[in-house]
């Protein structure tokens, strides 16, 4: 992906780790450990958070500081059904658009998720999930949804589901029933194999005894 300013280029690094998890919910994010990591100035961390601020992704609390949107159990329902409803249109649209090339650059993340799950590495668990979805979600060629289920994606509580290592181990196996179906060319087997995917894992969320997770 070729970006137009380096502001660009933060903001994006900055929202694959909120949405994969790699910054926690509640952490403050520190603009110059961001600048020397990204080998830039602070004035592109500094526009890229007011970027992802007005998306949503970070919030600014007074002497506080910039913070990843703490978690609030009481708003994962909704989050899960806005889920539900715009990622089966996303993977619907993008199924439209499947070649054997895309399916293969699927199939190659996929081998990644299962290799991390099987040494639970929990940064490369976060990082395949979510390069397997939204990789997919770009080719439906809807980016006000895409970017709404990114912001979904910000929000909800997979810090918590990835920690548990039978539900990896599971959704390992959704994710291949999904190629399944995407390889024998039926849609609705696919849509309805990613509607099950992701049902299965706000089940196990809603059978733990969850707590909000405060901002620091």
């Amino acid at each position: 992906m070729a970006f137009r300013t380096k502001q660009d280029h933060v903001a994006e690094v900055l929202r694959e780790r909120i949405i994969s998890g790699v910054y926690e919910r509640g952490e403050k994010l520190r603009q110059g450990d961001i600048a020397e990591e990204l080998e830039v100035s602070l004035t592109p961390v500094r526009e890229a958070m007011k970027i992802l601020e007005a998306e949503g992704y970070i919030i600014s609390m007074s002497h506080r500081g910039v913070l990843v949107p703490p978690f609030y159990v009481e708003q994962a329902e909704e989050l899960f059904e806005l889920r539900m409803l715009l990622e089966r249109r996303l993977t619907e649209n993008a199924f439209n658009r499947m070649t054997s090339e895309r399916l293969a650059e699927l199939e190659a993340i996929q081998a990644e998720y299962a290799t991390a799950t099987s040494s639970m590495d929990r940064n490369q668990l976060r990082s395949a999930n979510y390069r397997f979805h939204f990789r997919m979600y770009e080719w439906a060629n809807e980016p006000q949804t895409l970017a709404f289920v990114r912001v979904l994606w910000a929000k909800y509580p997979f810090h918590y589901l990835d920690a548990i290592k039978s539900r990896t181990t599971r959704a390992v196996r959704e994710h291949q029933a999904f190629l399944i179906q995407a390889q024998a060319g039926n849609v609705e087997g696919a849509l309805e194999a990613m509607e099950e995917h992701i049902r299965a894992g706000w089940k196990e969320f809603s059978q733990q005894q969850i707590v909000n997770v405060a901002s620091p």
